[in-house]
């Protein structure tokens, strides 16, 4: 008997040995990948090239072959009514000589003068002053830098229009005079343009504010879009001749697509457009064309941004639904029967869990766990919901 034993022990305690060196055998040929469950989103994007269309109107005058001089800047807003540049009059250059000649006698006198104390009203102008000097040693754009300067010299001009009303000297006071009535010379032969309507401001014109408008949607199509010939990106020239007021509310894109979101959509289907890495609006269908197996989908946006001023056709992303929940790899899904599983792993022990795919793409799913209201009408017995596993955040399954 006791060798009976022996033997029995030993081939028990082979077969058990045999078991493990298989199993690490089985292990080492064939890993087993484990992954942590993490929330996360998922989206539907599809790239594209999108046409701007926006709500302007074009201001132009009779003297546009004198240039502009811009009294409110690119991109700020304006109420209608609000005067927002004028043209250069003929006799512009000579005058504005003479008031800068003016205005450096004015300072000279200034500097000579014993007890110059500045007024609060002149100490708070000549700190603005400042604060633009110090800003312009950052600009690097052309327009920006001309604003500065523009701002600068009226608020020199308005510096010695106060010292003119508080100083004793006669000669100063002469030359203030003498200044004002070349302003009132510069003003009086300048032709002002006002808004027509509230909206930002933009000195941007391509031409194609009269074509791409809202009045035109039924037109735009694919063939129609290529025809005008635009170059993605390119940021439209600053105009010297007329300038515009854009609706600073709505804005419009038109994207031609044959993809199957697209080609599923309807009109009213709510979007995102990803205009830049760090510009994300919302949107909504407000038209859709058809032609040639092909749709041209026009998006309205509720937001006007930089991008979307200064330029006329951009590459962007079509966001059209995303998701966000437990995010797992589709390699943990088991399928049977219509109805998804992951395998849990949870301190060596697996369990076989059943959860609801909400959301898919080929690589990933949003997954959750099913209410008992929803397992009822699944068919599953009262006893398999009472024991019901869920699966929650960090929980490790296995991957297929």
């Amino acid at each position: 008997m006791k060798k009976s034993k022996k033997i029995i022990l030993i081939i028990l305690v082979s077969l058990i040995s045999i078991y493990i060196i298989y199993a690490i055998y089985l292990l080492i040929t064939n890993p087993v990948d484990t992954y942590v469950i993490k929330k996360g989103t998922l989206a539907q994007e599809e790239p594209g090239i999108g046409y701007i269309i926006r709500n302007e109107k074009v201001i132009k005058g009779e003297n546009y072959e004198n240039g502009i001089y811009s009294i409110v800047s690119e991109g700020q807003k304006v109420g209608n009514g609000d005067s927002i540049f004028r043209y250069y009059s003929d006799s512009e250059k000579e005058i504005t000589q003479k008031l800068n000649e003016l205005n450096y006698k004015i300072q000279e006198l200034l500097e000579k003068e014993e007890n110059n104390t500045p007024s609060a009203d002149i100490k708070s102008i000549e700190n603005q002053i400042e604060d633009k000097l110090v800003n312009t040693r950052i600009l690097n754009n052309i327009q920006e830098i001309n604003d500065y300067k523009d701002s600068i010299d009226s608020l020199i001009s308005k510096k010695i229009d106060f010292i003119g009303d508080v100083t004793t000297n006669s000669e100063i006071k002469q030359l203030v005079a003498q200044k004002k009535e070349y302003e009132k010379q510069l003003k009086n032969g300048a032709e002002y343009k006002k808004a027509e309507m509230s909206g930002i401001v933009s000195y941007r014109v391509d031409g194609l504010e009269e074509e791409l408008t809202e009045e035109n949607f039924n037109n735009l199509t694919e063939e129609y879009l290529d025809n005008l010939d635009l170059k993605t990106g390119q940021i439209v020239a600053t105009s010297n001749e007329c300038g515009k007021i854009i609706d600073n509310f709505n804005c419009y894109i038109a994207v031609t697509t044959d993809s199957e979101e697209g080609m599923s959509s309807e009109v009213g289907d709510s979007v995102q457009i990803r205009i830049s890495d760090k510009e994300k609006v919302d949107a909504e269908i407000a038209q859709i064309n058809e032609e040639s197996g092909k749709r041209t989908i026009i998006f309205k946006l509720n937001q006007m941004t930089e991008n979307l001023i200064n330029h006329r056709k951009i590459a962007i992303d079509i966001i059209w639904w995303d998701e966000s929940g437990l995010k797992v790899p589709n390699q943990a899904l088991i399928e049977e029967n219509g109805l998804y599983y992951v395998l849990r792993n949870r301190a060596g022990v697996q369990s076989k869990i059943l959860v609801k795919v909400t959301f898919k793409t080929d690589k990933f799913s949003i997954i959750e766990s099913y209410q008992t209201e929803e397992l009822q009408e699944l068919g599953i017995s009262e006893d398999e919901i009472k024991n019901y596993k869920k699966i929650n955040n960090y929980d490790e399954i296995m991957l297929q």
